[in-house]
């Protein structure tokens, strides 16, 4: 593998109850994750029955974004931001 893919260890944080519904991924080592950089975690599926909560240790392939994607990435990102904060905030009809 090349310093643009690489693998680390991560711990994934799984809960399926009454409060809550999510999954939490933590990658080893701090490693930072930017605009545009993808992030595979592997193993078979899990899938928790209602009232479980587990805590996993697995391996995750990090794909780092070419310079160009981080940039398309960060300018998508800020067009679609400016279009929910035009229609989420605009008084477009009277009532």
């Amino acid at each position: 593998m090349n310093n643009r893919v690489f693998e680390v260890g991560c711990s994934i944080e799984i809960e399926h109850t009454a409060f809550s519904l999510h999954a939490h991924v933590t990658l080893d080592n701090d490693i930072e994750i930017r605009p545009g950089d993808e992030v595979t975690i592997h193993g078979d599926e899990v899938k928790p029955a209602f009232g479980e909560k587990l805590t996993l240790r697995r391996r995750a392939t990090i794909r780092r974004a070419s310079w160009l994607e981080d940039k398309w990435t960060r300018l998508v990102a800020r067009l679609e931001l400016t279009e929910l904060i035009e229609t989420s905030f605009s008084e477009w009809r009277k009532i």
